[in-house]
C-alpha cells in the first residue's frame, strides 16, 4: 500500500506547495528536495508492495517509507497552516496561544528545514535500502508512477453477481441440502426447535440460509420471520430487539416500549411471541457458545412451533449440548460442481470463448479451492476480466504461489485463504487504502455511502488525477465510482439500495483485511487511525494521553447508541493530543449531554467533523478556524441553538448539515462556501437567501422550515409557497448540475431550461398546479429516471394525463399519488420506453390503466 501512500502525499504536497507558495518560501529548497526524494521512490513501491509479503526486511521497508511520506505531509501542512494564521491575525504571542496544542514555543524555521531533511535522508536512505533487497525499479506508462499496467479505464466490466439479501441466483451444489432441510423444517412430527448450519467460513452457509428464508414451501409453512445477523460481537438486547421488530408489527411506541424493558422483560416477551406464533428466526453467523447461551434463554426450549436456525463456523457452538437439535454440517462443492459454479461467474455471458480451451487450466487453478465457493467466487472475479488464455496461465502461476504457501499446515483449508489476496492484489493502487478503510467499520456494519465518499475524501485517498478526461466529476464522484468498483469485485456487498443506498461489507472483505499482506505491513508503522468501538466498560470517550497519539489522522466512535456513561456530561476534547487529526466521528450520543470546548478551534487539521444526532448545546466559536474542513455535520438533538457567524471562515467546507432548529445574531453568510456541495437546513429567516445563488457548486439543498421530504438526499428541496413561484423558480434556474428535484407549492410554469439538466434523474412534483403544455417539458428530460406526481401536481381542471409518443425516453419509475382529478390516462406508442415500475395510489377517478404496452 505504500505506493499508493506515497503517491497521494505527493500529489497533495504538489498542490498545497502551489497553492501555499507564498507560506512555505523560507523552506521551499527543504520541500522540494523532499518532494524530489519520493519521485525517485515510487518507481521501486510497485515491486515492494509485491514482495512485502515474501520477504520481512521489504516488508518493514516499506512501512517505514509510509511512516516518511506521511510525516512530511503532516510537517509542511502544519508549518504551511501556522504561517497562514500569522499572516491572518497579528501579534506572534497571540498565534502562538491559538496554537498551543499544536505548536511549541520557540519552533524556528530552521528547526522545520531541519525535520524535512532529515524525512529527506531518510527516504533516501530507504531507497537504497530496497536497492539492496533487490528491488527493481518500475515505470508505468502514465506520468504518475502509481497505477499497475491494467488500467481502470482498461478493464472490463465483472460478469458475476454480487451478494445481497436477495437469493441468489447463481446457486451451484445446494440443492439437496435446501431440499433436505425444507423438509425438517415444516414436518410436523420429530421437528427440532433448533437448526445448525455448520461450515467454515466462505463454504455457503449464509447463501443456504438465504435460499430457505425465501422458500416458497418455508413462507407456507411460518407466519412470521425474522433474519439477524450476529457477527462476532453480540449485543444480545440488539439481537433480541431485532427479531421483535421483525416477528410483530410495531407502532413507534412500542418501539419504544420495546426498547425500555428490561433484559428479563424482553426476553419473556419474546418468548410468548415464538410460542404462541408459527416462527422462523434465522441468526446468521453466530461464533461463540457464550453468545448462544445468552440467546437462547428468549427462545422457547419445550414443544412449539417455532424454529430457530443459527449458521457457525464455530464447530463447537454446534456439537454444544442441546435438547432437539437438528445439525446440518455443509460439505464443499465437488469437481464437476466447482467448475459449473466458475463458468457462470466468470465465463457464462462470453459466447465467444472456447470452453475447452480454458477447462483444463480452469480446473487445475480450482484444485487449490478445495471446493470452498467463496473462493471460486473471488478467483472467478479475476479471471472475468482475462481475455486470452495466457492471461488465464498467469493467473494459474499467482494462484499456485498464493495456495502452495498453504500446503503442510495442519488446517485443512490452510491454503484456501490466499485465495482471497489475489482479488486484494489484483486491485489499482488507489483502490487498496479505499478498500483497506472498510477495516474500520464493525464486522457486518451497514454504512451510508454518501458518508463512506465523504470520509474518503477527507482521509485523501481520492485523487482528482482519477477523474475521466474532460468531465467534470467531485471528488465526491470519484469516490463513488471506487466503491461501485469494489462492489462489481464482491468485495463489498450492497445492502439495501434505493436513492440513499447503504452498502454492507461482504463476508469476503473479512479474509481479506486479515490477511492481506498490505495490512500486516500496515501494522508495523505508527498508528495513523483509531476506531474506538465502545461498550460498557469505559467511562469517557478518549483516551488518557498517549505520544502515540499525536500521528493519529483519523478518530471513529461506533457503538454510541447503545453506551450508557456513567457521567451526566462527556467533554469532547481530544485536540490536545490528536495534533494531526483530519477526521473526528461522534455520532448517535444522544443519551448524555456533550460540550465542545473552544479550544477544539485548534484542530486545524480538520476536514471531517460529525457530532450528528448527539446531545450537544452550544456551537463554539471557534469552530471558524477549521479551515480545512470539508464536511461538518452538526444536525444535533437541540431545539434551541444559536450558531455565531462564522462558518464564513471555512472556505474549504464542501458539505454542511445544519441544525434543525437554530438561531443566529442576524444572518449567516455562506457566499465564501465556493466549494459547498450540501446544504441542508437552510433558514430563510436566519441566511440570506442571495448566498445561496452563489453557490455555483451546490448540489443539495434543503430548506429547514419544510416538513415534507425529510428523508430525500441529494435534492433541491424547495416550497413555492414559502418564497413565490418567482423567486423558487429563479433558485432551480440557478442549479443546473442538481440530480434530484422537488417542487411543492403552487407553480404555473417550470423553467424551460429544466429539460437541459443533464443530471436530473428524480423529479417530484407536489400540489403544484402545473399547466398541461408543462408536460410537454417534463417528456423531453433525457435522463430522468424517477418522476413523482403527487397530489394535484397539474391544474384541477386536467382530466386527462398524456404522455405523448418517444417521451420520458430514461423513466423507470412512475408513482403517482392522490391525483383524483384524473379521469382518463393515454399512453402513446414509444413513451416511457424503459418503465419498469409503476405505483398508483390514491387516484378514485381512474378506472382503467392505459392499454399501451408498458413494462409494470
Amino acid at each position: 500500500m505504500a505506493e499508493a501512500v506515497v503517491s497521494f502525499v505527493l500529489e497533495s504536497v504538489r498542490d498545497f506547495t502551489i497553492q501555499e507558495a507564498k507560506f512555505l518560501s523560507g523552506v521551499s529548497r527543504q520541500v522540494e528536495a523532499a518532494q524530489t526524494e519520493l519521485e525517485f521512490m515510487q518507481g521501486f513501491l510497485k515491486d515492494a508492495d509485491a514482495r512485502q509479503g515474501q520477504d520481512t526486511r521489504v516488508r518493514i521497508c516499506v512501512a517505514k517509507i509510509r511512516d516518511a511520506a506521511y510525516d512530511l505531509e503532516d510537517i509542511i501542512e502544519t508549518y504551511g497552516l501556522k504561517v497562514d494564521s500569522k499572516k491572518k491575525k497579528r501579534g506572534l504571542r497571540n498565534v502562538l496561544k491559538r496554537f498551543a496544542c499544536i505548536f511549541k514555543e520557540g519552533v524556528h524555521l530552521h528547526q522545520i528545514g531541519a525535520e524535512l531533511e532529515n524525512i529527506t535522508t531518510k527516504i533516501s536512505e530507504l531507497r537504497l535500502r530496497l536497492q539492496s533487497y533487490n528491488i527493481k525499479e518500475i515505470r508505468d506508462r502514465d506520468s504518475g508512477g502509481g497505477e499497475s499496467s491494467l488500467q481502470l479505464d482498461e478493464r472490463q466490466g465483472l460478469l458475476r453477481r454480487s451478494y445481497s439479501h436477495v437469493v441468489e441466483r447463481d446457486v451451484v451444489g445446494l440443492e439437496n441440502n435446501v431440499e433436505g432441510l425444507v423438509m425438517n423444517l415444516v414436518k410436523d412430527e420429530n421437528r427440532h426447535q433448533v437448526v445448525f448450519i455448520w461450515g467454515m467460513g466462505g463454504l455457503g452457509k449464509t447463501t443456504l440460509a438465504r435460499q430457505l428464508y425465501h422458500h416458497k414451501k418455508i413462507r407456507h409453512h411460518f407466519r412470521s420471520f425474522a433474519w439477524v445477523c450476529v457477527s462476532q460481537q453480540c449485543q444480545v438486547r440488539n439481537v433480541w430487539e431485532g427479531i421483535l421488530f421483525k416477528l410483530i408489527s410495531t407502532t413507534k411506541e412500542q418501539k419504544q416500549e420495546i426498547k425500555e424493558m428490561t433484559y428479563d422483560e424482553i426476553a419473556k416477551k419474546l418468548f410468548r411471541v415464538m410460542e404462541e406464533m408459527r416462527c422462523l428466526v434465522i441468526l446468521d453467523d453466530i461464533w461463540s457458545i457464550e453468545a448462544w447461551n445468552l440467546l437462547k434463554f428468549a427462545f422457547p426450549n419445550a414443544e412449539t412451533e417455532s424454529t430457530v436456525l443459527l449458521t457457525t463456523r464455530n464447530q463447537a457452538v454446534a456439537l454444544h449440548p442441546n435438547r432437539n437439535v437438528f445439525l446440518h454440517e455443509l460439505q464443499p462443492l465437488n469437481e464437476n460442481e466447482s467448475w459449473e459454479l466458475l463458468v457462470k461467474k466468470a465465463i457464462h455471458a462470453r459466447a465467444e470463448i472456447d470452453l475447452g480451451m480454458y477447462r483444463d487450466l480452469g480446473r487445475k487453478m480450482l484444485q487449490y479451492c478445495k471446493g470452498l465457493p467463496l473462493a471460486i467466487i473471488v478467483l472467478a472475479g479475476v479471471l472475468a476480466r482475462k481475455n486470452s488464455i495466457k492471461e488465464w496461465e498467469r493467473v494459474y502461476e499467482n494462484v499456485h504461489e498464493y495456495i502452495s504457501r498453504g500446503i503442510g499446515r495442519e488446517e485443512e483449508y490452510g491454503g484456501v485463504s490466499q485465495v482471497l489476496a489475489l482479488s486484494y492484489d489484483d486491485l489499482p493502487y488507489y483502490l487498496k487504502p479505499c478498500f483497506l478503510y472498510l477495516g474500520h467499520y464493525p464486522e457486518d456494519y451497514e454504512f451510508l455511502v454518501s458518508q463512506l465518499t465523504k470520509l474518503w475524501v477527507a482521509e485523501g485517498l481520492i485523487s482528482l488525477r482519477q477523474q475521466r478526461h474532460g468531465s467534470r466529476e467531485t471528488m465526491e464522484d470519484i469516490a463513488r465510482d471506487c466503491l461501485s468498483v469494489l462492489v462489481e469485485r464482491c468485495l463489498v456487498q450492497v445492502g439495501t439500495s434505493g436513492s440513499t443506498g447503504t452498502i454492507k461489507e461482504n463476508e469476503a472483505a473479512n479474509p481479506l483485511t486479515s490477511s492481506s499482506m498490505a495490512t500486516k505491513a500496515a501494522q508495523l508503522g505508527k498508528i495513523r487511525r483509531l476506531a474506538i468501538y465502545v461498550d460498557e466498560n469505559i467511562d469517557r470517550l478518549v483516551s488518557s494521553r498517549d505520544e502515540t497519539n499525536g500521528h493519529v489522522r483519523s478518530l471513529l466512535f461506533y457503538g454510541l447508541r447503545e453506551w450508557m456513561p456513567k457521567s451526566e456530561k462527556v467533554l469532547l476534547s481530544p485536540s490536545k493530543d490528536f495534533k494531526v487529526l483530519r477526521v473526528l466521528k461522534v455520532e448517535g450520543l444522544y443519551k448524555v449531554e456533550v460540550e465542545l470546548p473552544s479550544e477544539i478551534g485548534n484542530m486545524v487539521h480538520l476536514r471531517f467533523l460529525s457530532v450528528k444526532d448527539s446531545e450537544i448545546k452550544r456551537f463554539p466559536p471557534s469552530l471558524g478556524n477549521l479551515v480545512c474542513l470539508q464536511t461538518l455535520d452538526f444536525r444535533v438533538w437541540n431545539v434551541d441553538m444559536v450558531i455565531p457567524n462564522v462558518i464564513m471562515k471555512m472556505k474549504q467546507l464542501r458539505h454542511l448539515y445544519l441544525p434543525k432548529d437554530y438561531r443566529a445574531k442576524g444572518k449567516l453568510e455562506l457566499s465564501t462556501l465556493g466549494h459547498l456541495q450540501t446544504l441542508y437546513n437552510l433558514s430563510s429567516e436566519y441566511c440570506d437567501l442571495k448566498d445561496v445563488g452563489r453557490l455555483t457548486n451546490l448540489r443539495k439543498l434543503r430548506i429547514s422550515e419544510s416538513s415534507s421530504l425529510q428523508n430525500l438526499e441529494e435534492i433541491l428541496n424547495l416550497q413555492a409557497a414559502r418564497f413565490g413561484e418567482e423567486q423558487a423558480m429563479q433558485i432551480v434556474s440557478s442549479y443546473r448540475g442538481i440530480y434530484k428535484l422537488a417542487l411543492a407549492g403552487p407553480i404555473a410554469e417550470l423553467p424551460k431550461e429544466l429539460r437541459n439538466y443533464r443530471n436530473l434523474t428524480k423529479l417530484e412534483l407536489w400540489t403544484c398546479g402545473l399547466k398541461e403544455d408543462q408536460m410537454g417539458i417534463l417528456k423531453k428530460l433525457p435522463y430522468l429516471t424517477i418522476l413523482k406526481l403527487i397530489g394535484a401536481a397539474f391544474r384541477v381542471n386536467t382530466k386527462m394525463l398524456v404522455f405523448s409518443k418517444g417521451g420520458f425516453p430514461s423513466l423507470q419509475f412512475l408513482y403517482v399519488h392522490d391525483m383524483n382529478e384524473i379521469t382518463e390516462w393515454r399512453v402513446e406508442e414509444g413513451a416511457m420506453r424503459r418503465l419498469c415500475r409503476l405505483k398508483i395510489e390514491y387516484c378514485s377517478g381512474l378506472t382503467t390503466l392505459p392499454e399501451a404496452e408498458i413494462s409494470y
